[in-house]
């Protein structure tokens, strides 16, 4: 479960980092904080502050419970893996990569709807389960919503029936 864990702190943790290019016009092309209003507008700065908190709080949940062995039930058990802790960590942490990926798809979805190119088949059935859940934000709301929303199309599966409908098992 340790390793488990680090694997997805790091996958989190690039999801987060694309978010971060995203908003940032100097790398990504796209207007500052993914919104035509920016300085009037936040936009996804928000959004991105959200994913950077939740890869830091990964990194500390990450921490490997194994190296923390104390000796339990009056020394009979010397060496005691502490897995348990592990597992819920793990749980905890893949929450949260769930939840920063989700909103990396919001981003994404933001990014693609300011491009005049077409994206693939695969990339289009993906953004078509997106809007379909979460509008282009053209003005700063409460943006929670949207990305619980981002978050429950990964849990249940369905962007990835979708994607796999036009492009076949991944």
């Amino acid at each position: 479960m340790d390793c488990m864990k680090i694997a997805l702190c790091e996958l989190a943790s690039i999801a987060e980092r694309r978010c971060a290019r995203m908003v940032d016009p100097h790398v990504s092309g796209l207007p500052a904080f993914l919104t035509k209003h920016s300085g009037l507008n936040s936009g996804f700065m928000m959004a991105q502050y959200t994913a950077a908190a939740l890869v830091s709080e990964n990194k500390v949940l990450a921490h490997p419970a194994s190296v923390d062995s104390i000796p339990t039930s009056a020394n009979q058990e010397d060496h005691v893996s502490m897995g348990t802790i592990a597992s819920r960590q793990c749980a905890e942490i893949c929450r949260n990569a769930m939840a920063v990926i989700g909103i990396e798809l919001f981003h994404a979805a933001q990014g693609i709807d300011f491009h005049e190119v077409a994206p693939g088949v695969g990339t289009a059935a993906a953004h078509k389960v997106i809007r379909a859940v979460v509008p282009f934000v053209d003005n700063d709301r409460v943006l929670s919503w949207d990305m619980e929303k981002c978050k429950n199309i990964i849990a249940d599966g369905s962007i990835i029936k979708a994607v796999e409908d036009v492009v076949g098992p991944l």
